[in-house]
């Protein structure tokens, strides 16, 4: 059974939320040390010290809530922007001289906190409305808007808008990305699906309607019936991988491609067949095999893959060519990779030729060659020359066969 491809998802905002994370006990362990190292120019001291123990005990127990983004609920962000403001608002209480001076406010950079939550959870809108309350907040403590706090307040209104659109758009593209994964997995299950069907189900009804043909009376009925049901089934395999231009009423002239059966092939390695064993099968009157002295090893899922696209290119050869056409494979085993050459002395394929087939649907080449080589990490080249015959080459580099 084909494994089946597996589509990963990974989050772009894990690390900003990780980010979040530290930034929040950062912030509030310097938001304290502030306070205690300036404690003594504090009129009412009492009024920073409960502040900023609430501050300490909501940073920590809401750890959790700063993890991901279906953990960061609205309530969180609300009520975590409410206590950055309150502590803003409550400056001027705690210590007289704060309008006149300017220095930090009680919670001090650990507002940007909640500002840049609000910009990853929410983006450059949520991040906006939630600057822009802090703004206010820190005019209000102020009573006059001084140079230093239309700066502080500039800068946090300017970054968290810019970290909220960098989230907006890492999120659109990571979208996008899972979708086109998406979308590659389902082509290349559906290609896998549609070679299976181009080696078994299209070439058996290929073959009942040919020899419904030759024998005429109620089989050339029967004939007749398969090769409707050829030509919708080659259009419905075609759909969604190649444009359909016509539905093709020919018949493919040709014997039902071998099976490839590696269950029995011994190796002596788990997992390996020696490619030799599964071609070898092929050798006969009208195909010369040639190859190596020694076992050519590959993973099994490969070895069995690269067999079938030989079959395939066999089968083309004994339609297109004509049953008294010969073939010779030859096998290379390379250090880097392993080549297989098809060759045929027949008429060759018209140029042109190929591109016509698989807008008919008969996706041999396509699919049960070329679709084969590309998923192995591997590449199929034909060159054919009208009248001198056709050759295949099929390239399987070892780096990329196993995975």
């Amino acid at each position: 059974m084909a494994k089946r491809e597996r589509v990963v998802r990974m989050s772009v905002e894990l690390p900003l939320w990780r980010a979040l994370t530290a930034y929040r006990v950062l912030t509030m362990t310097y938001a304290v040390l502030l306070f205690v190292f300036t404690r003594g120019k504090f009129e009412r001291p009492w009024v920073a010290v409960a502040f900023l123990a609430v501050m300490s005990v909501w940073t920590l127990i809401t750890l959790p809530k700063v993890a991901n983004a279906a953990r960061c609920t609205k309530r969180f962000l609300v009520a975590d922007l409410t206590i950055a403001l309150t502590g803003i608002l409550l400056t001027p209480l705690a210590d007289a001289q704060a309008q006149s001076v300017d220095g930090p406010t009680l919670p001090s950079i650990w507002t940007a906190g909640s500002v840049l939550a609000f910009a990853i959870k929410g983006g450059w809108r949520w991040a906006a409305f939630a600057s822009s309350l802090v703004a206010v907040a820190n005019i209000v403590e102020r009573g006059h808007p001084s140079r230093d706090t239309f700066h502080n307040v500039l800068l946090v209104w300017i970054a968290s808008i810019a970290i909220g659109y960098v989230v907006e758009v890492a999120r659109a593209s990571e979208r996008t990305l899972a979708r086109a994964l998406e979308i590659e997995a389902a082509t290349r299950e559906r290609e896998r699906l549609a070679r299976d069907i181009h080696d078994s189900v299209l070439q058996v009804l290929a073959m009942v309607q040919r020899r419904g043909t030759e024998l005429g009376g109620e089989a050339a009925e029967l004939g007749r019936m398969a090769g409707e049901q050829e030509v919708a089934l080659r259009t419905l395999v075609s759909s969604g991988l190649v444009q359909t231009t016509r539905a093709s009423e020919d018949v493919a002239q040709g014997a039902v491609i071998r099976s490839v059966d590696v269950e029995d092939e011994p190796s002596g390695e788990p997992g390996v067949h020696d490619l030799r064993s599964l071609l070898a099968r092929h050798a006969g009157s009208r195909v010369t095999f040639s190859e190596p002295g020694a076992p050519v090893l590959l993973p099994a899922a490969a070895a069995t893959e690269l067999a079938a696209a030989v079959s395939a290119a066999l089968d083309n050869v004994t339609r297109h060519a004509g049953a008294a056409a010969q073939a010779w494979i030859l096998v290379e085993d390379w250090p880097d990779e392993v080549v297989v050459t098809v060759r045929d002395d027949g008429p060759g394929i018209p140029e042109g030729r190929l591109a016509q087939a698989e807008g008919e649907g008969r996706l041999g080449v396509a699919l049960s060659i070329r679709g084969r080589l590309r998923d192995l990490g591997g590449s199929a080249e034909l060159i054919s020359i009208p009248g001198q015959g056709t050759e295949v080459e099929l390239k399987v580099p070892r780096g990329k066969a196993g995975k």
